[in-house]
Order: structure tokens, then sequence, then C-alpha cells
């Protein structure tokens, strides 16, 4: 990269050309000079990915074809192995083995992470590969108790990340959550009545 930005990975001289005709060139240079996108998983980026339950792939072949695929397990299927290394088991599908296809001849691929409840998407610019899925890496990264066939696991070596803000994700909850929120609140509802039913005993 020439000025050494990371953001330099997604704004390209065509995309930074259409900012300065729009008007927002001036905002994100202002961003790239404070410091630009981090180049690490951080702690709270760390957090934030044991809780997800799906991710979207985004690679592209050797014409550039583009290809997005959702991969999803329970919280913590896709693991933090150092600063700049994400890794997930790829589970059995339908064996279109499009991603894979695309990685053998194109490493570079994105991660989109979208979290309803928080209302907070990460974005993760890096390159990614796939490798057997041995007795050490299921070991290592196969959710414990999850019913699914492992295919292989795939390494996402991070470039860059940013993380965008809420406007326009509408707010929405997963249904295990809203089953546990409305049990406690039939729980106190029932506590409540035992206890008014008590008062008018007396």
């Amino acid at each position: 990269m020439a000025s050494g930005f990371a953001s330099d990975i997604a704004f390209t001289p065509a995309v930074k050309a259409l900012q300065s005709r729009k008007g927002s060139r001036r905002a994100y240079a202002h961003m790239e000079q404070a410091g630009s996108w981090r180049t690490t998983i951080t702690p709270e980026l760390a957090a934030f990915i044991a809780e997800q339950r799906s991710v979207f792939l985004a690679t592209a072949n050797a014409d550039g074809q583009p290809y997005i695929q959702h991969r999803g397990g329970p919280p913590g299927f896709l693991r933090v192995l150092d600063e700049r290394t994400l890794a997930f088991v790829d589970f059995a599908g339908n064996r279109q083995f499009i991603s894979t296809g695309n990685l053998s001849e194109n490493p570079k691929a994105h991660l989109f992470l979208i979290d309803y409840r928080q209302r907070k998407r990460v974005k993760v610019w890096g390159e990614a590969r796939t490798v057997e899925a041995s007795d050490e890496w299921l070991a290592r990264l196969m959710p414990d108790g999850y019913k699914a066939s492992p295919e292989q696991v795939l390494l996402f070596t991070v470039a860059a990340w940013d993380a965008n803000c809420p406007q326009h994700i509408p707010a929405r909850f997963e249904a295990e959550d809203v089953l546990a929120a409305l049990k406690a609140k039939e729980v106190r509802i029932a506590d409540l009545e035992a206890e008014l039913q008590a008062l008018r005993a007396r």
C-alpha cells in the first residue's frame, strides 16, 4: 500500500475518487490520519466474535466472480487463534465447494459479522485457506456437543477490520433468548400472583 493505511485494502484509488466526488473523502482522510482501521484482533473484537452464531464468508474466483456463503454454529464456533488468525470448522453441507474452489485460486476473502441484538456489524478483510479437519484441529475447534459433520477447517488471516455504526440494522433476537426471557417473565408473574394470594389470605 503506497500510503500505508490499512483501509487502503478497501479504499482503492477508484473508491477514494468516488468519495471525493460524493463529499465523504475529507472525513475518511481524517480517519486515516487518526490511525485508520485495526490490523490485529483486539480483546473487544475477540469478545464480540465469541458471542456470534453466524458469519458470512465472501470469496471470488480467478475471474473476479464473487460468492457469499453463510456459516453458523453455537456461540464460539468462530475462534480467535491469535491476534491475526480466525478459524472455524467448515461443516458438511451441499458439497458444492464454491468457496473452497475460489480460495484455491484466489486467497483473498472477507468476513462479515452482524449482531442484530447489539445492532453491530464488523467487516474483516484478509486471506483464507482450508486445511484438513484433523483430530488435532477438531479437538481445538469443534464446538462441544454440536451435531454436525466436519468437512474441513478454514483459517482466516486478518489484514484489516472495521466496525460500522448501527444505522439501519433492525433489532432482532435469537429464538432461544426470547424463550428464556418469556420463561423468566412467567416465573416472575407466578411469584407475584403467589404473593398477592398470600396478602389476600391475610
